[in-house]
């Protein structure tokens, strides 16, 4: 029956096309949107994720690490006097100013932590080395930065409020949620760009725990040692924050009403096309049914046309999404389609295709075998 459906579909190309580009136009929108939906959750966790820490302590009710709130930086040494912790520092996170040579100003969001080498912050440099933040004006300055700075190399320097900083370092893949920009700096030369607001205060306490530690026991004893901050496991915090970008911000209701909307067109075109085609190929259903063909092989017929018309529209969408996935890479946007997800997006066309299908079964259901004996 598949061979049948493969030449009825390829009898009428005309058909065939506004078949296979409806299909290929709802999924290249569901893996755009999607994948960008994805892009930018990764981008909103990547810090978290990268950190070599096991805990975060927070100011309570932080929204996001993208968002911090402030308390005393000697929280710390509480932290690190818990047993099963192996190893605690402070992390202020901060907005700031960066004056550019040619005068414009902009954005940048600053990371500052003594050690950076052993939490990992910055965790993947194209050029330079961390080691040098602690002494001195000294910056890792992330090379997404460029889009919205300009060029810049090792050994320039970059004013923040009014101190100038030497970029010591070029990480990669150090990306927010708002693509500000990202830079990782000394905690105490961070502390020193806002005096008035960042004195003495800290935005994180990252803690590595003792291998043997157990780690609900070790969250437990830090909450009482910190009653008035927020304790977090690296995957919770990471979850806390993704899940405060897709509910407050209406992204995840976005993406699902543009996801819905492609799925929409596809079903619609691919059903009303293959409805149409039962019609123009009623007669002929007709005659499979009076040699004694039952309901069932023409549902196969007309599901193997939805099947192909699935399996074409996927391919013909591919080269459009990987065009789209680098020019959002210019804009320093990144699409995140993995194979796994690719493969979902796939069962997901074979499924909607077969299930338009299914909608033309009740017209083919009621095809009369004596429609060929008649003029």
């Amino acid at each position: 029956m598949l061979d049948v459906a493969f030449r009825l579909l390829f009898f009428s190309r005309a058909k065939l096309a506004i078949t296979v580009a409806g299909v290929a136009f709802a999924v290249t929108l569901v893996m755009v949107q999607v994948g960008l939906f994805r892009g930018l959750l990764s981008n909103a966790t990547v810090t978290i994720e990268q950190a070599d820490a096991d805990v975060w302590i927070t100011s309570h009710n932080t929204p996001n690490v993208d968002f911090p709130q402030y308390f005393p930086d000697t929280y710390v040494d509480r932290v690190r006097s818990v047993p099963g912790v192996a190893r605690a520092d402070n992390l202020l996170v901060g907005y700031t100013q960066v004056q550019l040579p040619t005068g414009a100003q902009e954005m940048l969001i600053v990371y500052g932590i003594d050690h950076p080498e052993t939490w990992r912050l910055p965790w993947k440099l194209q050029e330079g080395t961390a080691d040098e933040l602690r002494g001195g004006h000294f910056m890792v300055l992330d090379a997404s930065a460029a889009r919205r700075f300009g060029p810049f190399a090792l050994g320039e320097h970059r004013e923040l409020l009014g101190q100038r900083f030497e970029v010591v370092g070029k990480s990669e893949d150090a990306l927010s949620f708002t693509t500000v920009p990202l830079a990782f700096m000394s905690f105490q030369k961070a502390q020193d760009l806002q005096p008035f607001v960042f004195r003495n205060r800290t935005a994180y306490v990252l803690v590595k725990l003792r291998s043997d530690a157990d780690r609900a026991e070790v969250t437990a004893q830090l909450r009482r040692a910190l009653p008035y901050s927020d304790v977090y496991l690296r995957e919770d915090w990471a979850t806390k924050t993704r899940d405060y970008w897709v509910v407050s911000t209406g992204l995840g209701l976005n993406t699902g009403l543009t996801v819905f909307l492609g799925v929409l067109v596809g079903i619609t075109v691919v059903a009303q096309t293959l409805y149409m085609s039962t019609l123009d190929y009623i007669k002929e259903f007709g005659t499979l049914k009076a040699m004694g063909a039952e309901n069932a092989h023409i549902y196969k017929v007309v599901g193997g046309q939805g099947l192909f018309a699935a399996l074409f529209g996927y391919v013909l969408a591919i080269p459009p999404t990987l065009a789209l996935r680098a020019l959002a890479r210019l804009a320093s946007l990144h699409l995140d389609i993995s194979a796994t997800f690719a493969l979902s997006v796939l069962a997901g066309t074979v499924v909607l295709c077969l299930g338009a299908s299914a909608l033309t079964f009740r017209r083919i259901a009621h095809i009369d075998p004596a429609l060929v004996f008649r003029g």
